[in-house]
């Protein structure tokens, strides 16, 4: 089964929940690339499979989940800028 690199973006109120989710995207193998920004590479089941978990996790609750499939030519084109070390655990 075919794996892409996997963006996953969130904005959730509850700290709880944030960092159930943040633990979520580490269990899957993927990397913080700001505060509440991911990156990793899965297939299709995995991406599936995590979208459930993440939303089980914020249920009810105010947030939104963003999970985007990127392949490898779109990664590898994007720009970055980045002024300063972020404090925090594991910011790229």
């Amino acid at each position: 089964m075919e794996e892409l690199r996997t963006l996953v973006i969130y904005d959730i109120e509850d700290d709880k929940i944030r960092l159930k989710v943040s633990e979520a995207c580490l269990d899957y193998g993927l990397t913080r690339i700001q505060y509440s920004a991911f990156l990793g590479t899965l297939n299709r089941n995995k991406r599936e499979e995590l979208f459930l978990r993440l939303c089980s996790l914020l249920d009810d609750n105010p947030g939104k989940i963003f999970l985007q499939p990127v392949c490898d030519k779109d990664v590898k084109d994007a720009q970055v800028k980045e002024n300063e070390k972020l404090d925090g655990p594991d910011v790229l």
